[in-house]
């Protein structure tokens, strides 16, 4: 079992930065691959970026790609999601999910979702 816990969204202006976090309990995180997601009112969940268990492979949509990163301290049993030049599109709730399986998943655990909303 993997608990999981997001915090770090909050508003922002167009351009500026956040950092989201997601803190997970359970022996077994560092087994896992770690994803982060997001979901707007009437749009169905997205991929945003994913990270394999050694955090030797990552993924990243291709809206995010070169302002998002995915990193994550197993120590420390978190999962990050550092976004840079954030856009008024990017606001939505953002989750992070586990999956056993790999990055691909499919993804078992979820948080309880933090929002994230940018202002033009």
């Amino acid at each position: 079992q993997v608990q999981l816990v997001e915090s770090g969204g909050g508003l922002v202006q167009a351009g500026g930065s956040l950092r989201l976090s997601c803190a997970a309990s359970g022996r077994t995180f560092s087994r896992h691959a770690m994803g982060w997601f997001r979901q707007t009112p009437g749009k169905g969940r997205e991929i945003v970026a994913s990270i394999s268990w050694s955090g030797g492979g990552t993924y990243y949509a291709d809206s995010v790609k070169g302002r998002f990163s995915i990193s994550r301290d197993n120590a420390k049993n978190t999962v990050y999601l550092q976004m840079n030049s954030l856009k008024p599109e990017d606001t939505a709730l953002y989750y992070c999910s586990a999956s056993a399986s790999g990055t691909t998943g499919p993804y078992e655990y979820w948080g309880q979702g933090t929002q994230v909303t940018v202002s033009s």
